[in-house]
Parts: C-alpha cells; structure tokens; sequence
C-alpha cells in the first residue's frame, strides 16, 4: 500500500475503471505499472497475467502492464549447486559429466544451466531459486488480501471480479512454480503432436527420474529462437520461410481444436528454429486446455469463417461465449460478415497478422464475457501471428487459419460415427421419455379433479428486483422531500414557539433547517430520475 501510495495511486483506488481524460487513465496506467514493478517478482508476474486480459483491462492499461520485465541478477553458483544436489538427491558428479556454473538465462523464479548427462546426451537444468518458493507464497497471501479488501470496498472491484482473478492467478503461479505440472504439460503436447504426424515441431524429452518439484531436466534444443534467428531465417528462402510459418500456425490450430491441450505462450522467445529447418517449442509452464464442446465451437468458427458464412460464425461464437444480456443478434453478424469481408480475398494477407486482434475487439464490444480458458486460447492465437510475422512477414494467417480449421473439422467429422453420437443422445433422452407417460398422467387427473395449478416466480431475475427497488427508492425520496418541504412550510409560517432573535421563532428556525433538509432530498430525486434516464 506504501509503494501505491508513493506512486499516486492512494487517491485512485476507489476510483479504477471510472471513466476519465484519456490523459488521466495513461497516468495511472503508468503509475500502476511502476508500483508493481517496484513491489517485486509476483506482482510484474500478476501485471503479465493482467495484461493479457483486454476483456477486462481498458487499452491504456493493457499497453502499459505489456511492458513489464524484471530484471534480476542470478543467484551465485554457491547458492545453486547445494540447491542442485538437495533436489536431485546425490552429487552432482553422480549425474553430471560437465555442468556450467554461469547460467544461460536468469528468471525472476528460476534460473536454467547447461549440462552433460553421464551418457553425453546435452540437457538444460531449471532450478528454482531457493527462496523462490517463500517469497512467492509471502505475495500471493498480500495480493489475495488486498483483492478481497478492493472487493469488499470498491465498485470496480467488485464488477472485475477481483477477489476470482486473484484466486485464479494464485493457483496458475503455484502451478507454475511444480516442474512436475511443467514436465506433465510437456509430454501432453508432446503425445499431442506426436499423435497428429503432421507438424515436424519439437518436444524436449523430460527426465522425469532426475527431475522433480523444484528442478527441471531435460533434452536441449539446438538452434536458435526465432526472435534471434534473424541471421537463420535470411539464409531461408521464401518457400522455406512460408513452410516453417504453415507448421507452426497448423500445430498451434491442431492442439487447440484438435486435442484441447495447448501451449498457451508461444511468443517468439518460445519458438526454436532447429538446424534441419524444423521447429522446436520450449517453456511449458503456461498451457491452456479446452473441453470437448469448445473445440469443437472454435473448430466450427474458423470452418463458417472458410465459408464466408457470417450466420455460422456468428452462432459459433455465441456458442462458445455464451450468450451476453440484451445481445444484439444482428448487430454482431453484421460485425463478424464485415470481419469476413475484410480479411476475405486478395487484402487478407497483408492485414492477415490482425485477424485475431480484431476478432477479440469485436467480441469486448458486444460485451460478452470470455472464461479464461477461451482467453488462454486467443491469447495464443494472438502471440503466434507475432513469430509468423517474423518468420514469413508476407504470410497469409486468413488462409491457412481457413484451410486448417476445414481441414481439423473434416477430420474430427470423418472420425465421429453419426450413428454412434444419435445413439449416445438417445440414450441421454431414455430417462426423460420413460418418465413422460406418469407425469403427462398426473397431469391429466389434476385436471380431471380440478387440483391443476401453476406457480410462478415473478421476481426471479435480478434485474428485475433491481428495477423494482430502484423505482421503490425514487417514490421513498421524492415523498419524503414533499412531506419535508410542506412541513417546513407549516413551521416557517407559524408564530408560535419562543423567540430566538427579534422576529425569529424557534418554530421557524426549525422550518428552515427541514427546508433544507427537503431541498436535498429533491435533489437527490432529480439525480435519481435523471440517471435512470442514462441507464436506459
């Protein structure tokens, strides 16, 4: 709260997520980026999850909390080796022919080495730091805290759902900090790829004998990461590069709508160019998955995108959002057939980078909600087309998103017995069907002997008790302001009662002060009338 206060963020929150000057709102964006990046390793980590969630966060903040990095100096190899050798059980010589003291990369929880197996075969070791775990467990407790008090207080906080966010983002960090979730998640994608036969995209074997909670061992990737591949990639030819990007954008499709388990991050820091010219995917401590249902709702998107059919897409996307209060039907398939139009033809592939950022906009603005789940999924959808541009900038994402998505639902189609899904939904109507005979009978005698009645919940719906309520508070004030305002007027105008001054009775003075008292109350019914009117 110091470091908030410190930052000019003290003032601003009750205030979050009111709407202000443009100016205003990129001042506190900015304030709020520098106070989590001055509060430490979990709360940079919480602005990266915050920044991924456009469906919640304005634009402003969503730019700002983008650019959040921590900077850390790695931890001494006095400190990693006895580390090494707790989690893996014995010394490292027992394990280890050759591992590098300096480490290859340094991460705000974990800090990875190169090593040599005994058998010659080169691994990378990822070692938590030693009180990673304390320091981790210490902020989460603050952040889960202070999101419950914002709840608690505050309007914005209680419409973000901030105490569920919280909640959510504890239990993916703790997640993240068990490398047997990492380990498990690496040979999901793995099997995943593996079963398609498709894609030459590469794994790294896990070892799961030498690895555990806190350490991470496996096979090292050789090559380069496409965001320092520059040097790769100009030696490749334009079939080549146009190749690379067609496998990449085909296995992310095929694990998202094909298998539902998905690597969730694939910036182009995660992305490896091999030296055969195949791809390799590395950091799998974020993965997303998705029930059987919503694949095949994305499946079915991208299948009526192919077909230029806005109706399709439409119903699509509402299956697999959810239908949002007071939906304009209409409203979004013309928004979603201009999408098509847009992205359609010969100009799609060079604004083809785009698709899904705009696809997402239009979703915020029709208001639905997105699960995190779907939101992991567009977000990897999102971070991909920034490696496809690097890979091959002249790349049709439109086209082989279009071709992949008919080529995924074909086969999900040709691998489902239509026979076998109409006898699985038969079997889930039998109960239904072997009860309708007793209660259409029930029915008939309640009727036969005059006992039939209905009932019927007419304030059910919140809404509904809101509109009530509020129309309740309107008619309360605006008779008590009447009966204030005519009362005062009674003692205004009487002359009984001592005198306070010359003229002045106590009666009257009274009077004035209910005067008052009525005037605010018929302000406060005019605010009443004038904001329902705004509302709608």
């Amino acid at each position: 709260m110091s470091i908030a206060v410190r930052h000019g963020l003290g003032s601003q929150l009750r205030g979050f997520g009111r709407t202000g000057s443009p100016g205003r709102e990129s001042k506190t964006a900015r304030a709020l980026k520098e106070s989590l990046a001055e509060a430490g390793v979990t709360f940079v980590k919480l602005g990266q999850m915050l920044s991924t969630r456009r469906d919640i966060l304005p634009p402003a903040y969503v730019r700002e909390l983008e650019t959040l990095q921590t900077q850390v100096t790695p931890e001494p190899w006095s400190v990693i080796e006895p580390a090494i050798e707790d989690r893996i059980g014995a010394p490292i010589s027992t394990v280890f022919s050759r591992i590098e003291s300096t480490p290859l990369a340094a991460a705000s929880v974990a800090q990875v080495h190169e090593a040599t197996l005994l058998d010659g075969t080169e691994v990378i070791v990822k070692v938590q730091r030693p009180k990673a775990l304390h320091q981790v467990s210490q902020d989460l407790d603050i952040i889960l805290r202070l999101a419950r008090w914002l709840n608690r207080t505050t309007v914005w906080g209680k419409d973000l759902g901030i105490e569920n966010l919280a909640k959510g983002f504890a239990d993916s960090l703790e997640e993240e900090l068990d490398y047997r979730i990492e380990l498990d998640n690496m040979r999901s994608i793995e099997a995943s790829l593996q079963r398609s036969g498709k894609f030459a995209v590469t794994v790294p074997h896990g070892y799961p004998e030498l690895s555990g909670e806190r350490l991470l061992i496996m096979d090292k990737l050789p090559g380069r990461p496409v965001s320092a591949a520059g040097s790769i990639l100009r030696e490749l030819s334009a079939e080549e590069r146009s190749h690379l990007a067609t496998t990449l954008l085909g296995a992310t499709l095929e694990q998202i709508i094909g298998d539902g388990i998905f690597h969730a991050d694939l910036h182009a820091g995660n992305i490896f160019i091999m030296p055969d010219g195949s791809l390799g995917l590395l950091d799998f401590g974020a993965v997303g998955r998705l029930d059987p249902a919503t694949q095949t709702a994305l499946g079915l998107m991208l299948y009526s995108i192919d077909q230029n059919d806005s109706a399709g897409a439409t119903d699509a996307l509402i299956e697999l959002l959810g239908r949002p209060e007071d939906l304009d039907d209409r409203g979004v398939e013309r928004a979603v057939g201009e999408l098509l139009t847009r992205y359609g033809g010969s100009a799609g592939a060079h604004n083809g980078q785009k698709l899904f950022d705009d696809l997402f906009t239009l979703v915020l603005a029709h208001r639905f909600s997105v699960p995190a789940p779907i939101s992991s999924a567009f977000r990897a959808m999102a971070s991909v087309e920034g490696a496809l541009l690097v890979i091959d900038p002249n790349f049709d994402v439109v086209a082989v998103s279009r071709t992949e998505g008919k080529r995924l639902m074909r086969s999900k189609l040709k691998h489902t017995k239509i026979t076998d899904e109409l006898q699985r939904r038969a079997l889930q109507l039998l109960p239904m069907i072997d009860r309708m005979p007793r209660r259409i009978n029930k029915i008939t005698e309640d009727l036969e002997q005059g006992w039939f009645s209905m009932n019927m919940r007419v304030l059910a719906n919140p809404s509904d008790r809101r509109f009530l309520t509020s129309l309740f508070q309107q008619l309360i004030v605006a008779v008590l302001a009447g009966a204030a305002v005519v009362g005062a007027i009674m003692l205004i105008t009487s002359e009984e009662g001592p005198l306070l001054t010359e003229g002045i009775h106590l009666y009257a003075f009274f009077g004035f002060v209910l005067l008052f008292g009525g005037f605010v109350l018929s302000m406060r019914a005019l605010m009443l009338v004038f904001r329902r009117g705004v509302d709608g």
